[in-house]
């Protein structure tokens, strides 16, 4: 009976044993080679070129700047002029870390900033720009998520470059960093800016 089992069976056997670890290696390459730019922000989508969803969002209950009301985010709000749409949320991470650029971004003056602020409760979202400072002339509240969605959000924080005629440019998904900031988003600002 030993015979049998180790005669024609260690072939066998082997392949049985390698079979697993070569759906690996082969499943592995294959998830390596579709992850290798390791790149979030380039994912597509499908709206480049074409015109920012319909948009109506109220605005942020208490939150002001001098006094003043910040107004919700509507499509009127992105008319005629080269604006900068982030999505965005107190319970973020990834947010409390690009606050700081889009700061710099507001103060800078050459591109209009708005917030969508993503599944937030509105005093959570005030006390963050309170603490931050508040970079965005409008800031509407998408407290179902769906306008994100029919922007195509895929987690904030996500960045939307649209231009003065009203039509998404960029997408940036992922937090703005130095590094974006600089490679990514300046470039396609400046060139929004001369169209």
């Amino acid at each position: 009976m030993t015979a049998l089992r180790g005669g024609a069976n260690p072939r066998r056997r082997n392949i049985v044993v390698a079979l697993p670890l070569l759906v690996f290696v082969v499943l592995a390459a294959v998830l390596y080679a579709g992850l290798r730019d390791g790149n979030p922000s380039r994912l597509p989508s499908a709206l480049i070129g074409k015109p920012v969803p319909p948009t109506d969002l109220p605005p942020i209950p208490g939150l002001a700047v001098d006094g003043r009301p910040v107004p919700g985010v509507t499509n009127a709000t992105l008319a005629g002029a080269v604006s900068l749409v982030n999505v965005w949320a107190s319970w973020c991470v990834p947010c409390h870390a690009e606050i700081p650029f889009l700061n710099a971004l507001a103060k800078d003056g050459h591109v209009r900033l708005v917030g969508i602020n993503y599944k937030d409760a509105p005093d959570d979202a005030r006390r963050f720009l309170h603490r931050y400072g508040n970079p965005f002339v409008a800031a509407g509240r998408d407290e179902s998520g769906r306008t994100s969605i029919d922007w195509g959000v895929y987690g904030v924080p996500e960045t939307f470059l649209i231009g003065r005629d009203g039509r998404i440019v960029y997408k940036l998904v992922g937090p703005i960093t130095a590094q974006n900031l600089q490679s990514e988003l300046l470039p396609r600002i400046e060139k929004a800016l001369t169209r």
